[in-house]
């Protein structure tokens, strides 16, 4: 018999929450996915430069993949674990090793704006459910996907 899960939030507010933060676990994966495997297939004149930048963003990915997915399991919902699952979960297409430094770069400036708003959704399911550990992790994640995103528009030239 499962132990009854007594935190304040509901069931409902429970799978609801945990619900869209699985989305904001496989997207997470599908940048993280691509980040790496833009760091393994970059090439080019600021390769160097490029090849490190990809490497912090994919490390401090990673690290947040686990949070994601034990707060998950926190609210009492199993976390998905395939890719299968994650490929049904994302809003983030496959990256393609052939594209040139500074398209790989746009791509993935844009997939970190797909994802602040995949955390964003999230983090508005825990505000009106109460569920503070959620929205302050979702805070946390938009940070983290805010500054990535500045970080490769700034390297293309942007503001």
């Amino acid at each position: 018999m499962p132990a009854t899960i007594a935190t304040g939030l509901t069931r409902a507010e429970r799978t609801d929450v945990a619900q869209e933060l699985n989305k904001v676990l496989a997207d997470s994966f599908a940048v993280y996915l691509k980040t790496h495997g833009y760091h393994w297939n970059v090439r080019g004149p600021e390769f160097f430069g490029f090849h490190n930048l990809l490497e912090q963003q994919y490390r401090e990915i990673w690290a947040a993949l686990d949070a994601i997915a034990e707060r998950i399991r926190a609210l009492g919902v199993l976390a998905p674990q395939s890719y299968s699952a994650f490929g049904n979960l994302t809003s983030i297409k496959d990256g393609d090793p052939e594209k040139d430094a500074l398209p790989m770069l746009k791509e993935l400036m844009q997939d970190h704006e797909t994802l602040i708003a995949t955390a964003r959704k999230a983090f508005e399911a825990a505000d009106e459910a109460g569920d503070e550990a959620s929205a302050d992790l979702m805070t946390q994640r938009l940070a983290a996907h805010e500054k990535f995103a500045w970080m490769l528009r700034s390297t293309l030239g942007g503001r």
